[in-house]
């Protein structure tokens, strides 16, 4: 196997990525790679592994002794799959990498939103506690999760791990059904149509691909269905919110908050609606949910893996 990772630092510096070497023998390793530079660094060899870099039938004509693509995440967008079966070229991903992780930093959201954690830190260092009239400032509504009810759309292994922290916190679930879904049971949980998930939940949070179909699932109409109070948690990927229509709803007061960390340009060098400093109780962070340094060696492990059983 003669192998090339066009983008290894986007897995970090502080994994192991012996196991990548072990099972491809010969593993060039390239930090990054410009669209520019794809095709001469991937001629000559029969496997590329990429994490973001884009890999179009362009590529494929230009470099016909290529076989593999292992892509080292989840989501396959930056693949033209259908001119890889066009040439043969068998294409994998990693799945069940960063339930733990991805959970973790949902539920984190969720929390600093229902208790306005930063808003609250924010006074603090403001000096506003210090001059407070008595011991305690209670100036922003907080949300006990205990008893409220989370909307999960997407209940694969990331939404069924948010599923499972989430109960431990006595919150109930509904799934909600996406396009071409049948409404239903599963696992004990009702799924139901989406317009009416909405108005019944207090938080929803999203953890679906980004599809045609699921494209802006979430919009202006969609926002008015829901509680003025409920919170809009999005780990999942960006494109699936209206981010238009959430900072217009989010300053309207029409939905209480939102924790994002993902966006529908990544970074958002052309800026964004919701990076606007005047939208109240949001937390927008940096596509970072899934980077934990075990959930980035999971990756490395179980893409070796992968390639092993080729």
């Amino acid at each position: 196997m003669k192998a090339v990772f066009l983008d290894a630092d986007t897995l970090g510096s502080d994994v192991d990525l012996s196991p990548l070497e072990k099972v491809t023998g010969d593993l060039v390793l390239h930090d990054r790679t410009a669209p520019d530079q794809v095709v001469e660094r991937v001629r000559g060899f029969d496997t590329v592994i990429v994490n973001k870099v884009v890999l179009k039938g362009e590529h494929f004509q230009a470099c016909p002794e290529l076989s593999t693509i292992a892509v080292v995440a989840t989501g396959l967008n930056n693949i033209d799959q259908a001119a890889a079966r066009e040439h043969g070229i068998r294409v994998m991903n990693v799945t069940h990498y960063g339930r733990s992780t991805v959970a973790q930093h949902t539920l984190a959201l969720m929390l600093a939103l229902a208790t306005r954690l930063l808003d609250y830190d924010k006074d603090v260092r403001a000096g506003r506690w210090a001059s407070s009239s008595m011991f305690c400032l209670m100036d922003h509504p907080i949300m006990e999760l205990e008893g409220r009810t989370l909307g999960i759309i997407g209940y694969g292994d990331l939404g069924q791990g948010v599923a499972e922290r989430a109960r431990a916190f006595g919150m109930n679930i509904l799934l909600g059904a996406r396009p071409g879904q049948e409404a239903g049971e599963l696992d004990g949980y009702a799924r139901v149509p989406l317009e009416e998930l909405l108005p019944q939940v207090d938080v929803l949070s999203l953890h679906c691909l980004l599809t045609d179909e699921t494209r802006n699932l979430i919009g202006a109409k969609e926002l008015t269905l829901m509680k003025r109070d409920a919170l809009l948690i999005n780990t999942s990927r960006g494109g699936l919110v209206d981010e238009q229509a959430l900072a217009d709803a989010l300053r309207a007061g029409t939905i209480g908050g939102a924790g994002f960390d993902v966006l529908t340009e990544e970074p958002p060098r052309n800026g964004n609606p919701l990076l606007s400093q005047d939208i109240p109780n949001l937390i927008i962070t940096p596509h970072s949910a899934w980077a934990s340094r075990e959930a980035r060696q999971r990756i490395v492990d179980i893409t070796a893996r992968n390639l092993a059983a080729c």
